[in-house]
């Protein structure tokens, strides 16, 4: 082969051996908060999705946008844009729930755990936030088709937020436990 064949198929197939081109490095894995910012992020605006669909079909009687009923004040809150930024709003909430289940609880591997966390998530705003949303009524005043459903969906958000982070705390250990004892990982 000549020269000139060998460099255009060099530059079809590209430099295998240069680690400087971006084909031949390998994507850098999120950091561990990271992946806990992104999981109570996402699991924010999935269950808070789901708590406004359950209030669309009236399985519960809490409004989605009481979020916003201590600090905005107008009409938008009922609207689209009032639906859209609640769940967003729940959202960012749940990165601050998902940062205190990692420092607290992420040893934990047991999908109850998380169940226990929804719980205690449920009573906390249901007990200790209740004067901050004046709207919402007591436990003891609310119907139980709003309470099974609220509750419900208090325990599934836990067991995602929980099992997630700890699915996540067991897969580093057990990286960095094959890094340990010398086995590749790829």
């Amino acid at each position: 082969m000549s020269e000139d064949n060998k460099q255009s198929e060099k530059d079809i197939k590209g430099d295998q051996s240069n680690p400087s081109l971006e084909q031949n490095q390998s994507e850098k894995p999120m950091s561990f908060i990271a992946i806990v910012v992104l999981t109570g992020f996402i699991g924010g605006l999935l269950w808070s999705a789901v708590a406004y669909l359950s209030y669309y079909f009236s399985f519960t009687k809490i409004e989605p946008n009481i979020v916003f009923e201590p600090w905005a004040v107008g009409d938008w809150k009922e609207q689209w844009i009032g639906i859209i930024l609640s769940i967003v709003a729940y959202g960012i909430i749940s990165i601050g729930v998902a940062l205190v289940y990692y420092g607290l609880l992420r040893k934990f591997k047991s999908m109850w755990v998380g169940a226990g966390y929804g719980i205690v998530l449920f009573f906390a705003v249901f007990l200790i936030l209740k004067p901050l949303f004046p709207s919402m009524k007591s436990l003891t005043a609310t119907d139980y088709h709003t309470l099974i459903t609220t509750f419900c969906i208090y325990i599934l958000y836990g067991v995602f937020i929980g099992y997630s982070i700890s699915y996540e705390e067991n897969e580093l250990r057990h990286q960095e436990m094959k890094e340990k004892s010398g086995e590749v990982v790829q």
